[in-house]
């Protein structure tokens, strides 16, 4: 058991630094200073890689109706997604501009195709913007920002130097600079513009966590930290607690 925003910063090499975490099923922002987690510094976003994927089928149910895109395997939409879709640098510009829409068509047997416009960089937008599938809370570089405001000012500079992506969610093209940009944003508006995020986007960062994970396992000061099957079955679960606390 460990934190996967720790074992996110340890895949890069850090152990202080704020993981910023988008996968399959939720989203965090989480400060970690000295290898711990800033528990009341950490806000969670329940609008993820999941959520997109159904997102991206309603985008293209309603673009195309007559379609049978009801019936398309929840793998492809999910290929569709990973393949095609992208974050947008001017989301309200872009939607208004058709001519800026990158057009691609994706092959899906029986001599069909799928075509898309908006939809590509519609997509991951929820990520930035929870209320376009109609939920108040803020979006991840406004969570990210919130972590950073909560942690005391002394190590705030700190852990901005360090801002490491993690999860399959993260690699949508233009998703750094998007959230680089407001992050930037947020600080200048906020009074903090001393303050200079550096996001850390490591080509690999999808498995992350696992990285991480089998980095912290191989380091010699974890091997205390091992639980036996022997050892569990003379305690019980509460060894967990006593060994990972």
């Amino acid at each position: 058991m460990a934190s996967t925003a720790l074992l996110a910063l340890c895949s890069t090499g850090a152990f202080s630094g704020l993981a910023v975490e988008a996968g399959a099923g939720v989203c965090h922002a989480t400060p970690i200073y000295a290898g711990h987690s800033w528990q009341e510094a950490t806000f969670r976003l329940d609008v993820a890689g999941t959520t997109l994927s159904r997102y991206l089928r309603e985008l293209l149910v309603a673009a195309c109706p007559e379609h049978q895109l009801q019936t398309l395997p929840r793998k492809a939409i999910t290929q569709l997604k990973k393949r095609y879709c992208y974050v947008s640098l001017d989301f309200e510009g872009d939607l208004r501009n058709p001519a800026r829409h990158q057009q691609a068509s994706f092959f899906i047997g029986n001599g069909s195709f799928i075509h898309l416009g908006s939809e590509r960089f519609r997509c991951p937008e929820p990520i930035f913007q929870p209320r376009l599938l109609g939920q108040t809370e803020p979006g991840l570089p406004s969570l990210a920002f919130q972590a950073l405001q909560k942690i005391p000012a002394t190590l705030r500079k700190r852990l901005a130097d360090t801002i490491v992506l993690a999860g399959g969610s993260t690699l949508f093209p233009g998703f750094t600079e998007r959230l680089d940009k407001e992050l930037e944003a947020q600080c200048r508006r906020h009074g903090y513009a001393a303050l200079q995020p550096h996001l850390v986007a490591m080509p690999g960062r999808g498995t992350a966590v696992w990285t991480g994970g089998s980095m912290v396992a191989s380091l010699s000061s974890f091997q205390r930290r091992w639980i036996t099957r022997a050892m569990y079955q003379e305690y019980g679960s509460k060894l967990v607690h006593e060994a990972f606390n």
